[in-house]
């Protein structure tokens, strides 16, 4: 094992726990051969000879058949999984970073020795995704993959749409109470969920997609008013991985994959995934929908699919199977955002006068925008640059499907009108199939 943090701490307490109903699964016993750690000096609870601070020699010996890497990061563990499988060890890994940007890599090193790579804690934790989308659902044909994938940001977002607090007091109780690191970028920027979503579309659509091609938005923009406004409509906001084939004009195929908070009508069985919980909605051609719902990450969670994974590479190890390699024949190119269509909930304080409207109107028919809604509310009068105090109002539009160029290009017609003083949100709806 290579780290012993919160989850590997987990994974060898079930180990020896269950050591006995392990080895019945595997048809052999399951040891523990050595752990790889920082510090030697710290009472990890078991044998000290165990611990090791040369991870380089504990992966490349001949006592040893599966690696768990539970260390995170790319740069160390990278160079390290890779000497595992030249030497014929099969690796199990929760590393979504690492995945998200070097699996061909790994793949072609798994090729290479006959070896398996595991990494069914790699997203959503607890909540079996990945083996599903690799060996239940190989006969099918996945069309959209759409989920909760970070319970940081989904806690953050439910406590702001259930408690009326803001963002910042809300990510600070997120902190408080450990959903939270010191360093929340990683996942209330998106680059969590991006990693996620790379993942699960490379394995849905058997096409290499990386965390680099994933547009990504964070949360960090979420107000308040935009939770009364979803509330209006009867949604709520959350952040979305959403993974997709496309079938362009031309009659080729591309893959999406994107990251962003979206409204979310309370009818969709997503909206209701609360607190630091995650889950995934699958759709495929014969199977339907299907929902994967659990939780997300934590050290117990978390190390039940990492064991499973061993389990799985063990027994192949015993047997002498394969678990499912990876899969790219399909090799279809990363849409641009550009390409993409949907809604759009777009709130702007105006000047409250006569022809507002109209005007305001004329920019999303110009730019090809149709416009399903339209909500005008009276707010607060704003005082402009000579004193005088000027009516204000603010404006909700919700759009039909359009792409992401064309109301781009609306939003920034509207900042250049003198009678529109501020764009205050802008966000996308899901989960409504009509136009």
């Amino acid at each position: 094992m290579l780290g012993m943090g919160t989850v590997g701490t987990e994974v060898i307490r079930f180990m020896t726990e269950n050591a006995e109903s392990l080895a019945a699964r595997i048809g052999a016993p399951l040891e523990l051969r050595g752990v790889a750690v920082r510090d030697l000096t710290k009472d990890r609870g078991i044998d000290p000879e165990l611990l090791t601070a040369d991870p380089s020699t504990l992966v490349s010996r001949e006592d040893v058949d599966v690696v768990v890497e539970l260390m995170g990061g790319i740069d160390v563990p990278r160079p390290l999984l890779l000497e595992a499988l030249s030497h014929g060890k099969s690796v199990v890994t929760a590393n979504k970073a690492l995945l998200a940007e070097y699996t061909d890599e790994l793949a072609e090193a798994v090729d290479a020795t006959g070896t398996d790579l595991y990494f069914e804690a790699a997203v959503a934790g607890a909540i079996p995704v990945i083996g599903p989308l690799r060996r239940s659902m190989a006969g099918d044909q996945v069309e959209r993959v759409v989920g909760i994938v970070n319970g940081t940001t989904n806690y953050i977002l439910s406590e702001m749409g259930s408690t009326g607090a803001d963002y910042s007091e809300t990510l600070a109780e997120a902190s408080r109470l450990g959903y939270a690191e010191a360093d929340p970028t990683a996942d209330v920027e998106g680059y969590d969920a991006a990693a996620k979503a790379a993942i699960l579309a490379s394995i849905a659509f058997h096409s290499r997609v990386t965390a680099g091609d994933v547009y990504r938005e964070g949360i960090s923009r979420i107000s308040p008013d935009d939770f009364e406004s979803a509330r209006d409509m009867d949604c709520t906001i959350k952040l979305l991985a959403i993974c997709e084939k496309l079938r362009r004009a031309d009659g080729t195929e591309a893959v999406s994959a994107r990251v962003y908070p979206a409204l979310l009508p309370n009818s969709h069985p997503l909206a209701a995934v609360g607190g630091a919980f995650n889950a995934v909605v699958v759709e495929a051609e014969a199977a339907g929908r299907l929902m994967f719902y659990g939780q997300g990450a934590g050290g117990a969670p978390t190390a039940s699919a990492v064991l499973g994974d061993v389990v799985a590479a063990a027994r192949n190890k015993v047997g002498a199977g394969r678990a499912p390699g990876d899969s790219t024949y399909a090799a279809l190119p990363v849409a641009s955002m550009d390409e993409i269509l949907t809604r759009y909930h777009v709130r702007m304080r105006v000047a409250d006068k006569p022809g507002v409207l109209a005007l305001v109107a004329a920019e999303f028919s110009n730019h090809g925008v149709s416009i399903a809604q339209c909500r005008q509310t009276e707010v607060e009068a704003s005082t402009g640059e000579d004193d005088e105090v000027q009516p204000s109002a603010e404006l909700t539009v919700l759009t039909h499907r359009a792409s992401e160029r064309a109301l781009a290009d609306t939003v920034a017609a509207l900042s250049d009108q003198g009678a529109v003083t501020d764009i205050t949100s802008v966000i996308r709806l899901e989960g409504v199939d009509t136009e």
